[in-house]
């Protein structure tokens, strides 16, 4: 079970319960006169009740598969979903290297990565995609510099740098190290997402935030490579919270994790701990 039977976030929420419900009672209790051999009966009742709430709170708190958080005054919602989901009012995010590299050959690019499945579902000729990266005004004014690379683009970009792609936000979000592996460290995947929020609140016009669990494919954190997928999400939640990003009214953040994901996620533990 991802949440303990005694977590102290369930017995808050059971406190609240009980004082509520102990007030009602005290409050019939005035008006209704129970015979004293019913007692017993009632008291038994009661207690069932109030041990069966408990555990129903404690099943919930283990079994949630979607929540929906208030921070900053933007609604984040964090559920099971497609990032490929054909929605024209919501920009989806996909995670590419600091050099936006589109050569899907299991080797700079595995074809089982969301940006290599965005890249052979969208562009049958990728010389399309690499064209209007290359020309991008908004990129440009990101570069880094160019790097002598054995294989790959050469152009480095700033990481959380966005390129619009229709509906899609196309995000620099790893270095890549001389055998093309991606990394980061965790420092650098924090400036990286303080960015993006930035970048987001250039490109957004209104429209919804898609974006998978930025980072989770990334197997090397140089200085914690202990990493879990929960500290991924709570890492993502904090640095929107304190870029202090608000998407305006009807628009909202939306994160979409796999179902094997969602298992090694605590959502009860993130509502509590960033709700507001």
């Amino acid at each position: 079970m991802k949440v303990g039977i005694f977590n102290k976030n369930v017995r808050k929420n059971y406190s609240s319960f009980l004082s509520g419900f102990s007030a009602i009672l005290s409050t019939i209790m005035i008006f209704v006169d129970i015979p004293s051999n019913f007692k017993t009966y009632y008291g038994c009742i009661t207690l069932i009740i109030l041990m069966v709430y408990y555990f129903y709170l404690w099943l919930k708190a283990n079994n949630m598969c979607n929540i929906e958080i208030n921070i900053n005054n933007t609604i984040v919602k964090i559920e099971v979903g497609d990032i490929f989901s054909n929605n024209p009012n919501e920009f989806k995010v996909i995670g590419f290297n600091e050099y936006f590299d589109t050569k899907v050959d299991d080797i700079i690019i595995s074809s089982k990565t969301l940006n290599g499945k965005y890249i052979k579902q969208k562009y049958n000729n990728v010389s399309v995609l690499d064209k209007k990266i290359e020309n991008d005004m908004h990129l440009k004014q990101n570069i880094i510099n160019d790097v002598n690379r054995v294989s790959g683009k050469r152009t480095k970009y700033k990481l959380g740098t966005i390129f619009k792609d229709e509906d899609y936000f196309l995000v620099a979000l790893s270095k890549f190290d001389k055998d093309n592996r991606a990394y980061l460290e965790v420092n650098e995947y924090i400036n990286c997402l303080m960015n993006f929020w930035n970048e987001c609140d250039i490109f957004y016009s209104g429209n919804t935030v898609v974006i998978p669990l930025l980072g989770s494919g990334i197997t090397r954190f140089y200085g914690y490579e202990s990493i879990t997928d929960q500290e991924i999400l709570e890492i993502i939640l904090w640095t929107f919270k304190v870029s202090k990003i608000k998407f305006k009214y009807q628009s909202s953040l939306k994160i979409v994790l796999t179902k094997n994901t969602l298992k090694k996620i605590n959502l009860y533990e993130i509502k509590n701990r960033f709700d507001e």
